[in-house]
């Protein structure tokens, strides 16, 4: 299956998996890209995934169902453009060949979802929505700091080389973020080389993978010593994980 990044927006991605023939997208905001990509690449569209309802995520999937040739799926216990086919939990999904679990990750949204690949001889691929960024997390709308820090450990304890297809090139503004929270991090001041190289070359920093997130996103690391210490002169009431996960979140909020 081929992997490409379809930008929207202002730093929107819209992922599109396809084998040659058939093709299927990620939160399709906007019809536009996806079209294009459909006619250039001589393409059927057999699926649209959806992670949760906002309409950056959803906005273009009315206009793409004249060329749909499958299923809608997306968060049963969210409002998604109807028809569609609502998953939940441990449900899965079959993919011109490939199967995908559903895993239920609240926090951004309430019923906000991922998609990850099942396949074992393929590097697994996930598909997360704005549940993880790559060296950050996704504001907490609906969701509660319990949820979200529980949704990001059942996607960190995915194998270390999962690829992390989230949705917005938000990972310079990120890593200057956790250049605040853990200044003395090597890897961390290392990728953000790397990601001002790729954005100079007009590339996307994404995917990343869940292993290099480990080592750089604040959110992950919220039990290492100099982020705990930053957290706790940020207010954090103690230094469990919980606490500092939720003053981090709400740092993040303010940075600029």
């Amino acid at each position: 299956m081929n992997l490409l990044a379809l930008p929207a927006f202002a730093d929107n991605y819209i992922w599109m998996l396809h084998d040659g023939r058939l093709a299927a997208v990620v939160d399709p905001g906007d019809d536009a890209p996806v079209q294009e990509a459909l006619d250039r690449l001589g393409l059927e569209l057999a699926a649209i995934l959806v992670t949760h309802h906002h309409a950056d995520h959803v906005g273009g999937v009315d206009a793409l169902r004249a060329r749909l040739r499958g299923p809608v799926y997306g968060p049963a216990r969210e409002a998604i453009p109807e028809p569609f086919q609502g998953v939940r939990d441990g449900d899965e999904i079959a993919l011109a060949g490939t199967r995908w679990r559903v895993l239920e990750v609240p926090g951004h949204t309430a019923g906000h979802i991922a998609y990850v690949q099942q396949d074992t001889a393929t590097q697994p691929l996930l598909f997360c929505g704005d549940t993880l960024f790559s060296a950050g997390c996704g504001r907490l709308f609906e969701g509660t700091a319990a949820q979200m820090q529980a949704s990001l450990a059942r996607l960190a304890a995915l194998p270390d080389d999962t690829r992390v297809c989230c949705t917005h090139e938000y990972t310079l503004a990120n890593l200057r973020f956790a250049a605040a929270v853990e200044p003395g991090n090597a890897e961390r001041a290392a990728y953000e080389q790397r990601c001002r190289a790729w954005r100079e070359a007009g590339r996307p920093t994404l995917p990343s993978s869940l292993g290099l997130e480990k080592a750089v996103n604040p959110f992950l690391r919220c039990t290492v010593p100099e982020v705990v210490a930053s957290a706790r002169a940020q207010g954090a009431a103690s230094a469990a994980a919980l606490d500092v996960f939720a003053t981090l979140r709400e740092w993040k909020n303010r940075f600029r």
